[in-house]
C-alpha cells in the first residue's frame, strides 16, 4: 500500500543502520504536488532534534512549476511528526551513544507522505572497503555457481547424446 518516492543512496553506504522509525512530514500544497512529480532529493539530508521537536534539514524539494507565489524555499527545514515517546528515545540515543538520524526513504502511505528515518553510526573507511569486498566475493561465488550449473547441464545433454 505504500508507493516509494525516493531513497537515500548514501545512507546505507555511509552508516550502520541499527533501527528505523516511520515519521510523517509537514508540507505545503505545492510541495506535495512537486513530490508527486518526483522532484525530491534525500542525498545530503539529515534529521535532528531541536526544542523537543524533530526536524529534517537539507531535504531538497524542487519548486512546483505552476506554483507561482505559493512555492516555498526548496531547502527549508521541515518538521517531522513523531510521538513524544519516540522523540525521547531518539534523544537518549543521540546524546549517549552518538548515533545519527539519517533519512533512508520517502514514500506515500495512502495520501500521506512518510519519511523512514534510520538511527545509526557512521561507518569508517575500512568498514566500507570490507563491505565492498564482501559484495564482490558474493558476486563471484554466485557467478561460479551459475557457470557450474551450466556446465553440468551441458555435460548431461552431451552424455544423453553419447549414450544413444
Amino acid at each position: 500500500m505504500s508507493k516509494l518516492i525516493c531513497k537515500n543512496p548514501t545512507a546505507k553506504h555511509n552508516y550502520i543502520i541499527e533501527d528505523t522509525l516511520e515519521t510523517g512530514i509537514v508540507l505545503s500544497g505545492t510541495e506535495i504536488k512537486s513530490i508527486r512529480n518526483g522532484k525530491v532529493n534525500l542525498k545530503d539530508s539529515y534529521a535532528n532534534i531541536k526544542n523537543g521537536e524533530l526536524f529534517i534539514y537539507n531535504l531538497h524539494i524542487s519548486p512546483y512549476e505552476y506554483g507561482n507565489i505559493y512555492n516555498k524555499d526548496p531547502i527549508r527545514d521541515r518538521k517531522l511528526l513523531a510521538n513524544k515517546r519516540e522523540i525521547n528515545k531518539l534523544i537518549g540515543l543521540i546524546k549517549q551513544k552518538s548515533y545519527s538520524l539519517v533519512p533512508i526513504s520517502m514514500y506515500f502511505r495512502g495520501n500521506l507522505v512518510k519519511v523512514e528515518l534510520g538511527v545509526g553510526k557512521g561507518k569508517k573507511l575500512y568498514d566500507k572497503r570490507r563491505e565492498i569486498a564482501k559484495k564482490d566475493a558474493d558476486m563471484k561465488i554466485q557467478r561460479a555457481i551459475k557457470n557450474s550449473r551450466w556446465v553440468l547441464y551441458c555435460s548431461s545433454i552431451f552424455y544423453l547424446f553419447d549414450a544413444s
